[in-house]
């Protein structure tokens, strides 16, 4: 074979995206702005959990390296989190650090086991109204978060956040070479330090770590009493972990008009606890602030910018401790009032949309978002949409079944024909749509525009049959699919339905 041809053959590989020298700024400057950002989330997030500043500092790293190797979702940024956190809170106070990394590390293979069973297929049932709830939810807690950094402090606080906010709406309408986040951070560093203004920096969050993590087992004794208590804990990481994780990950892939693959992410934020907990970290997961910083605020769409997040963090906080300790957090307050106000649904809130949308989806969305600012949990929002959600649909769908009849022109048959979908809640009055006394010798229940879907619609039709019977009546049921018919076929008669 000639070279030409050989060359011909063998199949090309694509280039990563990030080797184009813009994109490649793109995604370091997106790195070193998330960076910044994660550090007093993290540290907030260890007092949280009443842990030491550098579990949260060294979880946040090992996720985010982690995570942007094993991930499904490109540009997303893992780290430790403040849902994490408030589940591991009672482990930690109770019983240590110890105690908490075992939890962490079963959490993560919990996470790894639930992603090989099929768990991120769940998410086509989580609804749209949902999805803006979590989203409207999560953009008020991060709002939230910042008050406490706009009370009780010098007044020269609020014209730094004031410039801060300047710069980072101004600037973009000017040049977008340069994160506008980044500048703001930079110039009122650079304003606080030389002008020796004293207002709270990052390094009154807490101490910030001098060495590097270091690999190792928790000292915990390997017992079944020891799994019993963990266990719980474990499972909260691994399902809230993940529900924020994939529901993130739904929301980058709206922003940015691509696709993630959900499955490896769900191990893949398995596999970033494992390691995480291995290095002596709380844990973490998606995290859906400082991912719309690098998404939306930065521009950055590959795994790089989620890597060097990771690596920058780790820098800073060991290498550049000092340079880091002396950056206002007035300038990243700033910036997680713009994530907030950007990450909010506005367009869900409008007068014209409220009035065009149904009241089921309305409530839907408050109901999430209720629930969220009142546990500060996302995923009990989600999960308490959800729930709504599917109340109301099968409220909706209840009333859609219709049951007309007909009698014989010999007068010796009555025919019923059901139409609509028969399940639980659309069945369970059907018993009462037949006249049992009037009706002749001989019923006909046709079912030609009818679905069965569960036992309870299977002893609706059985309650029919034995009422009829009662009164010497036969009835026959005709004209089922064939899904519909396998279900009755099995459960009919065996279920009780004439008590």
């Amino acid at each position: 074979m000639s070279p030409a041809l050989s060359a011909v053959a063998r199949p090309r590989l694509s280039r990563p995206s990030w080797l184009s020298p813009k994109v490649f700024r793109t995604e370091v400057l997106a790195g070193l702005v998330v960076a910044l950002a994660l550090i007093p989330e993290a540290i907030s997030f260890s007092i949280l959990a009443g842990v030491d500043p550098r579990v949260g500092l060294f979880a946040s790293f090992t996720m985010a390296v982690v995570i942007s190797i094993c991930g499904g979702r490109p540009a997303m940024i893992s780290a430790a989190t403040g849902a994490i956190a408030l589940v591991v809170a009672p482990l930690a106070k109770e019983y240590g650090l110890d105690y908490l990394i075992a939890a962490v590390i079963l959490g993560g293979l919990i996470q790894v086991l639930l992603a090989v069973l099929g768990v991120a297929r769940l998410m086509r049932f989580v609804p749209r109204s949902v999805m803006v709830g979590f989203v409207n939810a999560l953009a008020v807690l991060i709002f939230a978060a910042q008050i406490p950094h706009l009370l009780g402090v010098p007044w020269l606080v609020y014209p730094l956040v004031a410039l801060a906010l300047a710069i980072i709406v101004g600037l973009p309408r000017l040049t977008r070479a340069v994160p506008a986040p980044l500048v703001a951070i930079v110039a009122l560093t650079v304003i606080t330090v030389a002008t020796h203004v004293a207002v709270p920096t990052v390094g009154d969050q807490g101490a910030l770590p001098d060495s590097l993590p270091t690999l190792g087992l928790p000292r915990i004794p390997w017992t079944m009493d020891t799994l019993t208590l963990v266990a719980p804990y474990a499972l909260g990481i691994a399902l809230v972990g993940l529900m924020e994780s994939l529901m993130t990950a739904k929301l980058v892939d709206d922003i940015t008009d691509t696709r993630s693959d959900k499955t490896r992410e769900s191990w893949g934020q398995g596999v970033a606890n494992i390691v995480t907990g291995f290095f002596g970290g709380m844990g973490g997961c998606a995290m859906i602030g400082q991912t719309m910083i690098n998404v939306k605020a930065a521009g950055a769409r590959t795994r790089l910018s989620t890597f060097l997040a990771g690596v920058f963090l780790l820098v800073l906080v060991v290498a550049l401790g000092d340079v880091v300790a002396v950056i206002p957090m007035a300038a990243l307050v700033a910036v997680m009032i713009i994530v907030a106000v950007s990450t909010f649904d506005w367009h869900s809130v409008a007068p014209a949309t409220l009035k065009r949308m149904p009241w089921g989806e309305t409530t839907v969305m408050l109901a999430t978002v209720g629930a969220v600012l009142a546990t500060h949990n996302l995923a009990v929002g989600v999960v308490v949409g959800v729930l709504t959600a599917m109340v109301i649909f099968a409220r909706r769908v209840a009333h859609l079944v219709e049951v007309t009849s007909v009698l014989d022109p010999d007068g010796a048959t009555r025919i019923y024909a059901v139409r609509g979908e028969l399940f639980f809640a659309s069945s369970n009055d059907l018993v009462h749509r037949f006249d049992y006394a009037g009706d002749p010798d001989h019923v006909v229940v046709d079912m030609t525009h009818a679905h069965i879907w569960d036992a309870s619609s299977v002893a609706a039709l059985d309650a029919v049959t034995t009422k009829y019977a009662a009164r010497g009546k036969t009835v026959e049921i005709i004209a089922l699919n064939q899904p519909s018919a396998a279900i009755h076929g099995t459960l009919a008669g065996t279920l009780g339905g004439g008590h």
